[in-house]
């Protein structure tokens, strides 16, 4: 398996800024990019789900993924590129393009609407990792968006069988899953938390870190939490933990990243321009993201 001792800590899956008219604003992006690191983010995701990627071309994807790379590498941070869909071939020929763009891994999601069995999971991601040879891949399993699962012996089977499958980013909210993943799998084989909420019973249950939604908005804070989890410090990783939880808990009352684009629009940060069909959050959700964003003092 593919050893790579910078892969821990907490990952941010980057949003998207567009324009009124629907463009990609990427003067707004690459400053995004330049706040996470300076804020102790070494770790950033283009095109995942938070970066709307299913609404954007591959000519756009390929784009997003560039930039990030132009601020990334001035700062010897990471990309993770996310270049998965549903279609195996589709998802090869963008993953070879997101490596020859610089990106130094990719994140691919398990495919959506098909409903593949275990077997079909496998094979599809097996045949991609055999495609890019060397180049480090991180499943990314998420029922509630897919509607299917990727099993703790399936994923467990693929770090075994392909040396450059070498993390999961685990969103099943499945602890009994996560936890079997993190007992039977290869030593250097890395479990992330898709999720920001149980990221610190996951750490504590022996994960190495975090994609995260929350980080768009709150980087020190959020990276500050993950690594102080990872070095043991567990008082301090609480106390950040329930300072931030509801602000985490409220990226998901609506369809995200609705509710955290409208934050960060609120912190001067992007214009709140969601691609459709995806729509800004509704009055009442404003109300209480702004009753959250007074109490954190944002």
């Amino acid at each position: 398996m593919i050893r790579l001792p910078w892969l821990k800590g907490c990952a941010t899956a980057l949003v998207t800024p567009f324009r009124k008219d629907g463009s990609i604003d990427g003067d707004c992006f690459k400053a995004l990019v330049e706040r996470q690191i300076t804020n102790g983010v070494k770790l950033v995701v283009p095109c995942g789900t938070t970066g709307e990627s299913v609404t954007m071309s591959e000519d756009e994807r390929l784009h997003v993924i560039k930039l990030t790379v132009e601020v990334a590498k001035k700062h010897k941070a990471k990309v993770i590129a996310g270049t998965g869909s549903n279609n195996t071939a589709a998802t090869i020929d963008f993953t070879r393009a997101a490596r020859q763009a610089g990106a130094d891994m990719a994140l691919v999601v398990a495919p959506y609407y098909n409903k593949p069995t275990q077997q079909g999971m496998f094979a599809h991601f097996s045949e991609i990792a055999n495609s890019v040879r060397g180049f480090p891949l991180m499943l990314y399993n998420v029922p509630g968006r897919t509607s299917s699962n990727i099993t703790a012996e399936t994923t467990v089977r693929l770090a075994n069988a392909c040396p450059n499958i070498v993390a999961t980013k685990e969103a099943s909210g499945d602890f009994s899953q996560i936890m079997e993943i993190i007992r039977t799998k290869p030593k250097d084989f890395r479990l992330f938390s898709g999720d920001d909420m149980t990221t610190l019973p996951m750490i504590a249950a022996g994960a190495d870190g975090l994609v995260s939604v929350c980080s768009n908005e709150i980087p020190k804070e959020t990276s500050q939490m993950v690594d102080a989890a990872l070095d043991g410090g567990y008082s301090k990783a609480r106390r950040i933990h329930y300072r931030i939880l509801e602000l985490m808990e409220a990226n998901f009352i609506e369809a995200s990243p609705a509710p955290c684009k409208f934050v960060m629009k609120e912190m001067g940060l992007l214009e709140e321009n969601l691609r459709l069909p995806l729509v800004p959050v509704t009055a009442k959700s404003r109300k209480a993201l702004k009753k959250i964003l007074t109490d954190l003092g944002l």
